[in-house]
C-alpha cells in the first residue's frame, strides 16, 4: 500500500447553510444551549503512490467546487484549519462499512489518470460556544454520528478509516454440538446470534449425530440463516392451536377449538388460490409476484419491510430496503418502472426525555429514512410515485418502513430453470463483512443491547452500482444468457445459491468470490449481505458473452461454482472443504412450530364522542394540522416522480397540482417503443400507434383496524 493523505474541503464564506441551521436546531432540542454555531466541512482520505501534483489535481478537479470551496491536502495524521472554532468533531464510517462516495472517487480518479489504492470520506463539525465534555459527547453520538456505522473523534485528528491489512484467512471452526446438552446449545445459540428455538437446535444436533460429525461454522450459520424468521416466515407457517370465537360467531359464544395449519397457507396463500385469477402469473414462489399486463407484457410487484435496520441506521436501513425490492424486481427479469413506500414513525415532537433507552429520536429516524429512499430511487432513475406517512407513539422504538417496487417484463420473459452443469455466476458489488447475520438479526427482538451487536448487520447501499447491474441483467435477459437469476438479499450467497440449488445441488469455490478486502473467513464470505449482488445460473457456452456485457457496463462478474446433481451443498476454500450439507435437511428439515392462540371479543364503545367545542372551523384546522393528515409535500417533492417519462397521473393533481392524488398512473414506455433499434421502420410506426394501456398504483394503511378487530 502507498502513503495515506487527507484532503479537507472548506467553505471560506461563514454564512451557515440550511443543513447547518438544522444541526444547530437539533442540538438545541437536546437542551444544549451552550453552542452558538456549527459548521460542516468535508474530509477525504486517499492512499496510494501519489505525488504533490496528483494530489492537488485530485482535490481541485474532483473534490472542491472552485466557486465556493477550497481544498487543502495534508498528511493523514495532520489537519489544516482555515478558521477558528472552539471545538471540533470529526466523523468517518467504521472501517469496513460501505462508502459509496469513496468508491466513486476511486473510479473518477482512474478516469483522470490517477490510481488510488483506497479512499474514504468523512465530515468535520466546527463548533463555536462553550459546551462541557458531556455535551460534546452527546452531540457527537446523537447528532453528528450514528455509532452503529460511524466513529467520531473530539478535538483532534481522526485517523483514516481504512480496514487494517490482513492476510487471507482460511480458518474453518468446528462447533461441537453432538455431545452438547441443552444448556450448552442455548449458549452457542446466543454466542453466534443464531436466533433458533430449542426444537430447531435439537433437530440440528440430531442431524449431526446421524452424520457422525460436528458442523462447521459455515454449516451452522447457513442453517440459522435458512431457518430464520426473516427468510422462511416460520411464524406464518406454524401450526396454531386456537381457542376462541370463530369468524361470524357472537362474542359471547362458547370458545371453539381449531387447529390452523399455517396462517400463510390457510389464509394468505389460500385467498389468492381461491380467487384464482387468470391474470396472476406467479405468486409466492419467486422474488416478486408477476401479473399479466397485456398480451405482450407482464408486471412484477414486490413490497417488503426493512424495520429493524431502519430503527438502528435509518438512512442505510431504508436505502437498502428500496435497493432490496428493486433487486427483487430484477430477480424476476423485470425492469423497475416505479417505487412506492409506506413509512410509520413516532411523534417527531416527542421530548427526548420520553425516549426509551437506546432508541433514536423519531425526527432523526424520519430524516434518515426519507433521505435513504430518495437517495436510492433518484440515483437509479426510478420514479417514486406515491406513498404514505403515519405518526404514532407505538412506532417510536419500532418504525415501520414498507418499500415497494413495480417492474415490467416481456410475457414469459423470466427463465427459472437451473440445469446441471450451469455455472454459478455472481455479478455486482464485492463481498465484505457488512450485513453479517442480517437475516437472523432481523428475526430478533429489538432491545437496549441491539445497538451494541448490530454494526455488522446493517448495510449501506450503492445505487449507482445497482443501476449498472440493471443494464447487465436486462441485456442478458434479452440475449437469453441465463437459465435462472436471483438477488443476494438476506443471507447473501448462502440464501441465493442455496435456494437456486435446492432441487439439484451445488459446489462453490469461496476463494474465487471477489472481496472488498482480504481477511474474510470462508463463512463470512458465504453469509455476507453486502449489497448490489446478483446470482445467475449460466450455461458454460454463454459465459464469455456475459463477461463482455458486464465489462461494457463496468460491472464485476465472477464464476464461483457449478450446479450439479449431488443433492448436497458443498463449499470449498482452495482445497479445504468448508461445508457439506444435505439440501433436503437444509430446506425441509426445520421442525414446524406449534403455537397457542386465545382470543376474546374486545369491548367496543357504543357511541361516537362529539367534539366538546362548538367551533367546527377550529376543529377542522386542527385536523388539517394533524401530522397524519397534513400535506406531505415536503417529503414528496424530494422524490423524482418524472424520471423515465412514464408517470401520467402524478403524486399531485388538481388545478394547481398541489392536491394529493389517490394513486399514480404509469404508461410503461417499454410497451410503446420497439425493443430493438434494428426493427423495421413500419414496425416502429405500428408500435407507436398501438393502443396505450396504463397501470394504476396505489397504497393504503389503516393500523387502527388492528386495534379494533384484527380478523375483520
Amino acid at each position: 500500500m502507498g502513503q495515506s493523505y487527507r484532503i479537507e474541503v472548506q467553505r471560506p464564506h461563514t454564512k451557515p447553510l440550511a443543513d447547518e441551521r438544522v444541526l444547530l436546531n437539533t442540538i438545541q432540542q437536546l437542551d444544549i444551549w451552550s453552542i452558538s454555531a456549527c459548521r460542516v466541512e468535508k474530509l477525504y482520505f486517499v492512499e496510494g503512490s501519489l505525488n504533490d501534483a496528483q494530489l492537488q489535481r485530485l482535490a481541485d478537479t474532483l473534490l472542491a467546487d472552485p466557486v465556493t470551496e477550497v481544498a487543502n491536502v495534508v498528511a493523514a495524521d495532520e489537519a489544516f484549519f482555515s478558521s477558528q472554532a472552539d471545538h471540533l468533531v470529526e466523523v468517518t464510517r467504521l472501517p469496513g462499512v460501505t462508502d459509496p462516495a469513496a468508491d466513486s472517487l476511486i473510479w473518477a480518479a482512474r478516469h483522470i489518470g490517477i490510481e488510488l489504492d483506497r479512499a474514504a470520506t468523512g465530515q468535520r463539525y466546527l463548533i463555536n460556544g462553550m459546551p462541557n465534555p458531556d455535551e460534546l459527547i452527546t452531540c457527537a453520538s446523537k447528532v453528528f454520528a450514528n455509532p452503529v456505522i460511524e466513529r467520531f473523534h473530539i478535538d483532534g485528528v481522526i485517523s483514516p478509516p481504512f480496514t487494517p491489512a490482513r492476510e487471507p484467512d482460511n480458518t474453518v471452526e468446528i462447533i461441537p454440538i453432538r455431545e452438547a446438552d441443552d444448556a450448552r446449545l442455548a449458549e452457542i445459540n446466543a454466542e453466534r446470534r443464531l436466533a433458533l428455538d430449542d426444537e430447531e437446535l435439537w433437530a440440528i444436533r440430531a442431524y449431526y449425530q446421524q452424520e457422525g460429525r460436528d458442523p462447521s461454522d459455515a454449516e451452522l450459520e447457513t442453517l440459522a440463516q435458512t431457518w430464520s424468521e426473516h427468510c422462511v416466515h416460520k411464524t406464518f407457517k406454524a401450526t396454531i392451536q386456537y381457542s376462541g370465537p370463530l369468524p361470524g360467531e357472537a362474542g359471547d359464544a362458547a370458545p371453539s377449538e381449531q387447529t390452523i395449519y399455517g396462517l400463510l397457507d390457510s389464509y394468505i396463500r389460500a385467498a389468492t388460490e381461491r380467487i384464482n385469477k387468470r391474470w396472476v402469473r406467479s405468486a409466492f414462489v419467486d422474488n416478486a409476484g408477476i401479473m399479466e399486463f397485456d398480451d405482450r407484457w407482464d408486471l412484477a410487484f414486490k413490497v417488503e419491510t426493512h424495520n429493524h435496520p431502519s430503527a438502528l441506521e435509518p438512512f442505510g436501513g431504508a436505502n437498502t430496503g428500496i435497493g432490496g425490492v428493486v433487486r427483487d424486481i430484477l430477480g424476476v427479469s423485470a425492469r423497475p418502472i416505479a417505487n412506492t413506500d409506506i413509512l410509520c414513525f413516532g411523534p417527531t415532537d416527542m421530548p427526548y426525555s420520553d425516549l426509551p433507552a437506546g432508541v433514536l429520536h423519531p425526527r432523526r429516524v424520519e430524516s434518515g429514512v426519507v433521505h435513504g429512499i430518495e437517495d436510492y430511487g433518484n440515483k437509479m432513475g426510478i420514479p417514486t410515485v406515491n406513498g404514505a406517512v403515519l405518526y404514532d407513539r407505538g412506532y417510536t422504538a419500532n418504525p415501520l418502513v414498507f418499500c415497494g417496487s413495480l417492474g415490467i417484463l416481456p410475457r414469459n420473459g423470466h427463465p427459472n430453470d437451473v440445469r446441471p452443469g450451469d455455472l454459478v455466476v455472481v455479478l455486482g458489488g464485492r463481498t465484505g463483512r457488512d450485513g453479517l447475520r442480517g437475516a437472523t438479526f432481523s428475526s430478533m427482538e429489538i432491545d437496549q443491547s441491539t445497538h451494541e451487536i448490530a454494526g455488522s448487520s446493517v448495510q449501506i447501499g450503492n445505487p449507482i452500482v445497482e443501476k449498472q447491474i440493471q443494464e447487465v441483467v436486462l441485456q442478458a435477459r434479452y440475449e437469453l444468457l441465463y437459465h435462472a437469476i436471483t438477488d443476494c438479499g438476506a443471507g447473501g450467497l448462502s440464501s441465493a445459491i442455496g435456494e437456486m440449488g435446492a432441487k439439484l445441488g451445488v459446489r462453490v469455490q469461496l476463494d474465487t468470490v471477489p472481496t472488498k478486502y482480504p481477511g474474510l473467513r470462508p463463512w463470512e464470505i458465504w453469509l455476507s449481505e453486502a449489497q448490489e449482488r446478483m446470482v445467475m445460473a449460466v450455461a458454460p457456452e454463454a459465459w464469455a458473452r456475459l463477461q463482455v456485457i458486464a465489462t461494457l457496463h463496468q460491472v464485476e462478474v465472477s464464476h464461483i461454482g457449478q450446479f450439479e446433481r449431488s443433492g448436497r451443498l458443498q463449499l470449498f476454500y482452495a482445497d479445504q472443504q468448508v461445508a457439506d450439507l444435505g439440501m433436503a435437511f437444509l430446506h425441509d428439515g426445520r421442525p414446524t412450530r406449534t403455537l397457542e392462540a386465545n382470543w376474546s371479543m374486545p369491548e367496543q364503545p357504543s357511541t361516537v364522542q362529539q367534539p366538546d367545542q362548538e367551533d367546527l372551523g377550529e376543529t377542522l384546522l386542527k385536523l388539517l394540522a394533524h401530522p397524519n393528515i397534513r400535506s406531505k409535500e415536503d417529503i414528496v417533492r424530494r422524490y423524482d416522480h418524472e424520471v423515465q417519462g412514464g408517470t401520467v397521473i402524478k403524486p399531485f393533481v388538481g388545478v394547481y397540482e398541489h392536491g394529493p392524488s389517490d394513486a399514480a398512473v404509469l404508461l410503461p414506455l417499454d410497451t410503446i417503443k420497439p425493443q430493438s433499434v434494428d426493427l423495421p421502420t413500419a414496425t416502429m410506426i405500428a408500435a407507436d400507434q398501438a393502443p396505450r394501456k396504463g397501470v394504476a398504483l396505489g397504497v393504503g394503511i389503516c393500523p387502527q383496524y388492528g386495534q379494533v378487530d384484527p380478523y375483520a
